[in-house]
């Protein structure tokens, strides 16, 4: 067997080159930052059919403007709204069963399917049976984009660079939000279905001539084309990519020795793999992030402002845009606990701050007059640091923790329950406010984040720069220990 510091040289027909000469050539990994930048596209699009309803509930509560021939009811709005987290529950089991079978590429453009048909049923819709079809439809590309799209995304990225492709889920799903916000006011209903469409078109074009992950082709044992792909992805020959391309075959070796199935998933360093990434897309969902953008013409009247509701939504959504660019350059050098420590206290103070000037206006203290400013605040403190952590590093940290084997059948059942717990909240946390008062939700989302603060102190590992084997092993106290299937 050859030595480990040696690969061989496929065109000199077996001379020993030292792994170091590989490594030395430079190639060019801005082209993963290209590759994953095409790949997002698709969650961009699913950022604008999220934020699709902000300005559509507006046209369907106006039987002019509305396809329906008739105003919605709020009971309808508020269905069409929630059943999107029907459908990206049901979603992740497609996407992962799809990454498995017929590799993370051509999973992540089947999502396709799901969202033409979806914007298909929003353009021709003519009753509310079609826009909640569509609705679901498009909550399905979301459960299959937010399983595939990090895993392709750690698969193609450098140890050095995981972290901050990781973090493009964040922003391109904020570009979407905010383009939806921009033209929709101010654009037909069918316009907007219309650029939809066009959106789906592109990602599709575009991301048909991007490469597979060379993961996924060693796990298909099929060596010479997971090199031709890391060639192409790192920019480098066939000679340059050897060294890394030993050390992914390596992991993907031993990936390969069993086949995980569900109760793998809750044994040993899986478990503590899972539970973490759980429990991170909890604190994602109970920061109150659905909430409080719910909430948000209520926040802007309450600080006093003119500002129409819709200008509001889009100064909101270059907000996030901003904050959202920020963690791609920051997340590898300063760490993911460090945002996530960050984001949390952020979050937290941005929640009780808001909690507390809802609280007081509910007691009509005269306090409120001079506070006005409060509100808004509280919102752009709350929206900032949400992106900088908690929005974007479960994902990220998501598709490091799990291994090789494991992470087709993990990830689907941790992002099905991020989906689920986001139903919840939009569908019932209105209710809930109404009957015990919008500061007392303000206040729990708080105290969740503040949990989310001590959670990551103690619980969450540090993976920036980590190869995945070395993740594998911190989780697993440090030995690499086999464990049984």
């Amino acid at each position: 067997m050859a030595d480990r510091n040696y690969a061989y040289d496929p065109v000199d027909t077996g001379t020993p080159v030292n792994q170091q000469t590989f490594r030395m050539e430079g190639g060019q990994l801005w082209r993963q930052y290209i590759i994953a930048g095409i790949a997002n596209i698709a969650i961009a699009s699913t950022g604008y059919s999220m934020g699709w309803t902000a300005p559509i509930n507006i046209k369907l509560k106006d039987e002019k403007e509305s396809p329906l021939g008739r105003p919605a009811t709020s009971d309808e709005l508020a269905w069409m709204g929630s059943l999107l987290n029907i459908g990206a529950i049901l979603g992740p089991f497609i996407g992962g069963f799809a990454a498995s079978k017929i590799g993370r590429k051509w999973g992540l453009l089947s999502s396709v399917i799901p969202l033409l048909i979806g914007w298909i049923l929003a353009a021709v819709a003519s009753n509310m049976a079609l826009l909640y079809a569509c609705r679901i439809f498009w909550g399905v590309a979301v459960g299959m984009l937010f399983t595939i799209s990090p895993m392709y995304c750690a698969e193609i990225a450098t140890d050095d660079s995981r972290g901050a492709l990781g973090s493009f889920l964040q922003m391109f799903i904020t570009i979407g939000f905010l383009l939806v916000y921009g033209i929709g006011p101010s654009s037909s209903y069918g316009a907007v279905a219309y650029v939809g469409i066009a959106f789906v078109v592109v990602f599709a074009v575009g991301f048909f001539f991007m490469p597979e992950t060379p993961t996924y082709h060693l796990l298909k044992e099929d060596r010479e084309a997971a090199a031709k792909c890391l060639s192409i992805i790192r920019g480098k020959s066939r000679a340059g990519v050897e060294a890394e391309l030993n050390i992914i075959a390596a992991d993907v070796s031993a990936s390969m020795e069993k086949t995980a199935t569900v109760a793998d998933v809750f044994r040993g360093s899986n478990f503590k793999a899972f539970y973490i990434s759980c429990a991170l897309v909890f604190f994602q969902q109970f920061s109150g992030i659905n909430a409080v953008l719910f909430y948000m013409t209520d926040i802007f009247k309450a600080s006093g402002t003119d500002m129409d509701p819709s200008d509001a939504t889009t100064i909101i959504g270059a907000v996030q845009l901003v904050a959202s660019f920020i963690t791609p350059f920051v997340v590898d050098r300063l760490g993911r606990r460090l945002l996530l420590l960050v984001s949390s206290c952020g979050t937290a103070i941005g929640l009780l701050l808001l909690g507390m000037f809802f609280l007081l206006d509910s007691l009509k203290s005269p306090v409120v007059s001079s506070i006005s400013f409060l509100p808004i605040l509280s919102l752009v403190v709350f929206i900032i640091t949400y992106c900088w952590g908690l929005g974007p590093l479960p994902w990220a940290v998501m598709s490091e923790l799990f291994p090789i084997e494991v992470k087709a059948v993990a990830s689907p059942i941790a992002t099905a329950f991020c989906w689920i717990l986001s139903f919840l909240v939009t569908k019932f946390f209105p209710s809930i406010s109404d009957s015990i008062g919008m500061h007392v939700g303000f206040f729990i989302f708080g105290v969740c984040c503040v949990m989310a603060f001590f959670f990551t102190l103690f619980l969450v590992p540090e993976t920036k720069g980590k190869s995945f084997q070395e993740i594998q092993e911190m989780l697993g106290g440090g030995n690499k220990k086999s464990e049984k299937a």
